[in-house]
């Protein structure tokens, strides 16, 4: 990989991690269509950290106030004392299921779960799912109405993430709405528990590749993306937030469905 490819995948990476169209998927299909090798699972969540502190700085205020409430309500011994120490223990338990099920089925996630027939059939599926949920949705909630139960529903709809091409933010705005939340609740809420999830992968993949032994080129790539990363996500939270006020979900099912076909037809 060069410099230039890692670049161009850290700018692919945060336009598509907050979208609901799956960075997962881009990551597979744009190299392909450019004539470069697949970067791996690996490279992909490491550079989601460059999207994990682009919602840091974002958020940067919610998560102040969520993490004081925990390190308060831990003080106090009780942890559900406040809606603020409710929904942050409620987020670390919302994200088990993407990480024991992650653990549970990396080999598989990184290795035959990239086919391209697969990313295009789930790019199709959830845009059903996701257009579904818009039109059922009641769009009366908000973050701070969600209990521990209705939090770990969406966990679990955030563990379809682990299936390329279905999206982490998609999935997990697509289970806010079928709890009834607004859609710029959802996307708030979408960024909020995928945290813990973006952290933990990211971290984790970064250890397996020093492991391994990156070298100074792959150091080097590794920044670039990451940086890259951050600046184009922290770019699309705005977009996303603002176009789902605006315009909801369709214009993204819309897209989720062309680019799947595309990606059977020609690869399937």
């Amino acid at each position: 990989m060069t410099w230039f490819q890692a670049f161009v995948l850290g700018v692919v990476q945060g336009l598509t991690e907050f979208i609901p169209i799956s960075s997962t998927a881009h990551l597979r299909v744009v190299p392909h269509w450019l004539g470069w090798g697949d970067p791996g699972a690996a490279f992909s969540a490491v550079i989601q950290l460059g999207t994990l502190i682009s919602v840091l700085i974002y958020f940067r205020k919610d998560i102040v106030e969520l993490a004081t409430a925990a390190i308060t309500s831990l003080i106090q011994r009780n942890l559900m004392g406040t809606t603020e120490s409710r929904l942050a223990w409620s987020i670390a338990v919302g994200s088990l299921p993407i990480v024991i099920l992650g653990l549970t089925f990396k080999d598989f996630i990184e290795t035959e779960a990239r086919s391209l027939t697969l990313i295009g059939s789930s790019l199709i599926l959830f845009a059903v799912l996701l257009y579904l949920s818009e039109r059922v949705s009641k769009q009366n909630r908000e973050i701070k109405s969600l209990t521990m139960r209705d939090i770990l529903l969406i966990g679990v709809c955030q563990a379809f993430a682990l299936i390329p091409g279905c999206s982490r933010s998609g999935s997990t705005i697509m289970g806010g709405l079928f709890l009834g939340m607004t859609r710029e609740g959802a996307a708030r809420f979408s960024f909020l528990l995928g945290l813990p999830a973006i952290l933990g992968s990211g971290l984790f993949e970064l250890m397996s590749l020093i492991q391994d032994g990156l070298g100074q080129e792959g150091v080097t790539n590794i920044v670039i993306g990451i940086i890259a990363a951050f600046i184009s996500g922290y770019i699309s939270i705005e977009f996303l937030l603002q176009f789902l006020k605006r315009y909801g979900t369709l214009s993204f099912v819309i897209y989720r469905i062309l680019l799947g076909g595309l990606v059977l037809w020609l690869w399937a």
